[in-house]
């Protein structure tokens, strides 16, 4: 990454709802909090290019960036993909096969600079109030499953892998860490997840 007296660097932003910030305002959406924090780092970033919506699954995801018809590389890239996977009850197998081809794509828009490329953990919805009456036990098991997989192929490819779930674990029965529909995390929480991707990347 370059210090703050060159040209800012573009900053490409993959996801769904954590990403994008669902129920949140922009300036608390992750992706525009770390760009804003990596100044503390002498770090200039870009307003972050952001493909996410919620509700995506990985294929989603890749489906959607095709369409975007992207032709420039990016100096940084963070993934964080598959609750949706985990919600809708897919299997672990075919997540990772999408999620490889999503880190593929990942490494291809950082021109094949994986260091620029950082995969982020998938939070446990479990301990949101919107939870309150589902298997919880079950939800953080298979959500564990699919970080697994997730750490596995990032590692593989000596990629930066963060793991927030065990801060997003933190919020239960701290309803200032979620947003007014009580499923999606608050601005607050987004930023403690930036505060451990600048630690474990930068």
């Amino acid at each position: 990454m370059n210090p703050l007296i060159d040209v800012p660097e573009n900053y490409l932003a993959l996801g769904d709802s954590y990403t994008i910030g669902e129920r949140v305002s922009e300036k608390d959406r992750f992706p525009v909090i770390l760009a804003e924090l990596l100044k503390d780092k002498n770090i200039a970033v870009n307003a972050p290019k952001i493909i996410a919506k919620t509700g995506w699954t990985t294929d989603e995801l890749k489906e959607a960036i095709l369409k975007e018809n992207i032709q420039e590389k990016y100096d940084l890239i963070t993934l964080l993909i598959g609750v949706n996977n985990q919600y809708r009850g897919r299997s672990a197998e075919e997540f990772r096969t999408q999620f490889i081809d999503l880190l593929n794509v990942a490494i291809d828009f950082a021109n094949g600079i994986k260091k620029n490329v950082i995969v982020v953990s998938i939070p446990d919805w479990s301990v949101s109030p919107f939870a309150k009456n589902r298997d919880s036990e079950k939800i953080s098991s298979e959500i564990d499953t699919f970080n697994a997989i997730k750490k596995e192929e990032t590692l593989k490819q000596a990629i930066t892998f963060v793991n927030i779930t065990d801060i997003s674990r933190t919020a239960l029965g701290k309803p200032e860490y979620f947003a007014d529909d009580g499923l999606h995390f608050s601005g607050l929480m987004h930023k403690l997840w930036v505060e451990e991707i600048i630690e474990s990347h930068f």
